[in-house]
């Protein structure tokens, strides 16, 4: 039995004693972190939001086995947030719709939870009506024409199901309840609404697909009611992305539990928690990338030379060579290798000890 079928459904509980504590730790940490962000000058700060949407965007999506191109969704979040990072990569209608939702639920976060928002999301998640080589309903309720809604894993005939959704002829009633939770102000900590509002949106699981990615959204919509801010410095998907399996089995467990759903609140609000200190790397980056700008300041950069520190200072996978340049750059070797001499000269980059075909350049670090 799943706790949709339990007769008290959907009246949740939880052990408030025991989660105060790690609740007003998590809060203040929260706290500590929004105000070391907001100590930062506003080009920093916007570096760090842009780092951070960027994990969540893309952590959300491999959470459910779907990768995206960094770049794509990189110059996506920038193009909409009016951030200049130099050359913008086109992104494809698929990033487009997950950087639209992500960014509607955290800078709206003080508009409120619809039916007609959570489709507009839906389908912006789906813009061609398919999930891989899968029709589905974008931008509607389920209506279980292809059989139950069912998680389920292992081979075909031996298939083990993880979890029954509700019918659909429930979801009209079931998530008109749920919207009516979320709009309320029921005097409820907005960090336990988030884990809550979770839980009971990915357990209704109203649509064909998409609904782990839209439960994330919700949630990181109320943890920015939270701190009353759009601008986001740590992700929460990125940090379930890195506790998946724990994430998938506290799921299984409280669907197939009592509405005393204690061990999931307590997972989430410690998992916000692992998400808050993951954070500091984030900042840590952003910081070192200011100091190094501020460090060459009195070298002058063409836009191509900008682009390219830009990327190495991103994290740059390989080395830079002459034609790597070339194609960062979109200009011809020999350009390259014009742009290039002078950085080393100013000592932005310096030359690897690899000579000859070899060659290759990397940051001037302090």
């Amino acid at each position: 039995m799943f706790i949709h079928e339990l007769p008290e459904w959907p009246r949740f509980s939880w052990d408030r004693e025991l989660l105060a504590e790690p609740l007003a730790a998590v809060r203040h940490r929260q706290g500590r972190l929004i105000g070391h962000m907001e100590a930062l000058g506003f080009h920093p700060r916007e570096e760090a939001v842009l780092e951070t949407l960027t994990a969540d965007v893309l952590k959300s999506s491999e959470i459910e086995g779907a990768r995206l191109d960094t770049e794509q969704v990189r110059s996506s979040l920038a193009r909409r947030l009016g951030m200049e990072i130099g050359a913008l990569k086109a992104a494809d209608r698929e990033v487009e719709g997950i950087v639209e939702m992500t960014l509607d639920a955290t800078r709206h976060f003080d508009r409120p939870l619809t039916a007609e928002r959570l489709s507009t999301w839906h389908a912006w998640l789906f813009p061609t009506g398919r999930s891989g080589i899968r029709e589905i309903t974008a931008g509607a309720w389920r209506d279980d024409s292809a059989g139950p809604m069912q998680v389920v894993s292992g081979p075909v005939g031996r298939e083990r199901v993880h979890y029954l959704a509700p019918p659909a002829e429930r979801l009209d009633r079931e998530m008109g309840a749920f919207l009516d939770w979320f709009g309320a102000d029921a005097g409820m900590d907005p960090v336990l609404k988030a884990a809550l509002g979770h839980l009971w949106f990915v357990t209704i699981h109203p649509f064909d697909d998409g609904n782990g990615r839209i439960a994330r959204a919700i949630a990181d919509m109320a943890l920015a009611r939270s701190e009353n801010s759009p601008q986001r410095f740590y992700s929460m998907s990125a940090q379930i992305r890195l506790e998946r399996a724990a994430y998938y089995g506290i799921l299984e467990r409280t669907q197939q539990g009592t509405l005393n759903v204690t061990p999931w609140m307590e997972w989430f609000v410690g998992c916000l928690g692992r998400a808050i200190d993951g954070a500091q790397g984030v900042l840590g980056g952003v910081l070192a990338k200011a100091r190094f700008w501020e460090r060459i300041e009195g070298a002058p950069l063409n836009p191509r030379q900008r682009l390219v520190v830009s990327r190495l200072l991103d994290g740059f996978e390989s080395k830079l060579t002459t034609s790597k340049y070339a194609r960062l750059a979109k200009c011809s070797q020999d350009t390259a290798l014009r742009d290039i001499l002078p950085l080393v000269e100013r000592g932005v980059l310096v030359r690897n000890p690899e000579g000859g075909r070899s060659t290759s350049y990397a940051l001037a670090r302090e």
